[in-house]
Parts: structure tokens; sequence; C-alpha cells
């Protein structure tokens, strides 16, 4: 069985093009959604998912229909290639029925593996140059060394740790994690 799947972002768009398409490839039935591609989670695809049976192709006009990003559609097709469902986007002449069409979405798999690999590598670069020029990634500690010291000198005098907390901003816990418990104790 041919399922169809037609996607729009907007009211103002149509889905009209698409439904002509997948009628003329003579799709059994057919799903769409007014949705956004960033949206994993959209009705319509989920219900073409449902009937999707090993040895099904899903269709669709266009990769950009079903996802956004290259894992988005990666992801997809590999679920759908585990349960024996073939995909097909009609103007990108992909079929993953076929040798070169399976060869295709490989190429595109490693691609996306090599982008999140180099996003990675990326992000560990920004953290190592941050931190040899003396920042530290993370949110701002909440206990500042001012805070510490006042905390101290309070606990010193003999005011609640509860109250020591409510007055530096901070939970009991937190002025606990910074202070070695002998200072709040005694």
């Amino acid at each position: 069985m041919l399922i169809g799947y037609a996607r729009v972002s907007t009211q103002d768009q149509n889905l009209l093009l698409q439904h002509e398409a997948l009628k003329q490839v003579k799709c059994d039935r057919i799903f769409d959604d007014m949705a956004s591609g960033r949206k994993i989670e959209r009705e319509g695809l989920s219900r073409a998912l449902d009937v999707l049976r090993e040895g099904d192709t899903l269709v669709v006009w266009k990769l950009d229909r079903l996802g956004r990003t290259v894992k988005q559609l990666v992801d997809l097709v590999t679920e759908l290639a585990n349960k024996g469902i073939h995909f097909r986007s009609l103007t990108d002449s992909i079929d993953t029925s076929t040798p070169a069409g399976r060869f295709f979405f490989h190429v595109m798999a490693s691609l996306a593996q090599m982008e999140r690999e180099l996003m990675i590598e990326r992000t560990q670069a920004g953290l190592q140059a941050a931190k040899n020029m003396g920042r530290i990634g993370g949110r701002r500690r909440k206990m500042t060394d001012s805070k510490i010291e006042m905390a101290k000198k309070l606990l010193n005098d003999n005011v609640l740790p509860v109250d020591v907390a409510r007055e530096l901003g901070v939970s009991v816990p937190t002025l606990y994690r910074w202070l070695p418990a002998s200072v709040v104790d005694e």
C-alpha cells in the first residue's frame, strides 16, 4: 500500500499541489497536517505511521514536508526501515525500496552523524577557549565570596541557618553546600 503524507506550515499555504501529486502516484490513503516541520509530533503524520505495515511505502511530495532537519528525516526513515516500510519522496527522486535510494539515505545518515560530531567538537572547542580566557561555563553561582563571608559572620553571631539563607537569597541546602557543617552548626 502507498500511504501519502502532505504538510503545510501556515493557513496561507495550500495542500492541493501535494495532494494532486500523491493521487497521481496512486496513494491508497493520504494524511496531512497544517503544522511546523520542526514539530516532531504531528497528528496526521502519527495517523499515517499507525496505518503503515510491513511492505508499505510512505510517500511525500518533497523531503522537507516530512521534517526540517537531516537528523529528523534519517531517524524517521530508519524507524520505517526497521519495520520493513519503504519511503519515497517524489520531487527528490528518493525511493528506499531501491538500492540507490537506500544508499542515498545511508549517505544522509553519515552526514547527519558528522554534523552532530562537528557540533560537539565546536562546542568543546568553545568551552575550552572560554576556560583559557578564565571563564567558566554554566550558570553563575549563587554563593559569591562576599556571601560566604557574610554567612560565616551571621552564623558566628548565632543567626539561625534558615534566617541566614533567607537573608542571602539562597536555600538552606545551598548554604550547607558552600559552608562546612562545622561552621553552620556552631
